[in-house]
């Protein structure tokens, strides 16, 4: 088993949107490993940042991603950052990856300043701009398709990526 459709992307790319759009499309179920961390954790990912730190989420995500990768069959988006790990990179080897690429004044306007985002609490704008630099080039060595999302409705994006994989 393995999934229909990987997304990645930096935050306010599109992945929850699109995903949940393409999966109606194709008749399967959406899935966010953020929310299966959410689950795991019994608690927001903010909280689990901040009661328990960035590393200990990696963690939790690592693990998420590893089981949504090996038993689901529907559109599954990874958090942001979840490309960070070598073990993740090398787990997403032979999927169906889509880089949902975003400029910087999208992913403002998309995610707003911060709220709810714990990576945003501090200077919003400059730490947007720096996950960009940092996370753009692991986006691209995971992607089987890179899809830009800059000015484009939703339904746009999601006929693109269906078309793509030949649906």
């Amino acid at each position: 088993m393995r999934p229909a459709c990987v997304l990645v992307g930096l935050m306010g790319a599109g992945k929850t949107t699109v995903g949940t759009a393409l999966a109606g499309r194709l008749g399967v179920e959406f899935r966010d490993t953020d929310h299966d961390v959410e689950a795991i954790a019994g608690k927001p990912v903010s909280e689990i940042f901040i009661d328990e730190g960035e590393d200990h989420f990696r963690a939790l995500e690592r693990q998420a991603v590893a089981t949504a990768l090996e038993s689901f069959d529907g559109v599954l988006a990874l958090g942001g950052g979840a490309v960070l790990a070598d073990e993740t990179r090398a787990r997403l080897a032979g999927h169906t990856v889509v880089f949902l690429s975003v400029e910087l004044t999208d992913a403002v306007k998309r995610v707003g300043l911060g709220a709810g985002r714990p990576l945003l609490a501090i200077n919003p704008r400059a730490t947007l701009r720096h996950l960009m630099a940092q996370r753009a080039p692991l986006y691209q060595e995971v992607a089987t398709h890179v899809v830009i999302t800059d000015g484009r409705e939703p339904d746009e994006i999601t006929d693109e990526i269906e078309a793509l994989l030949g649906r």
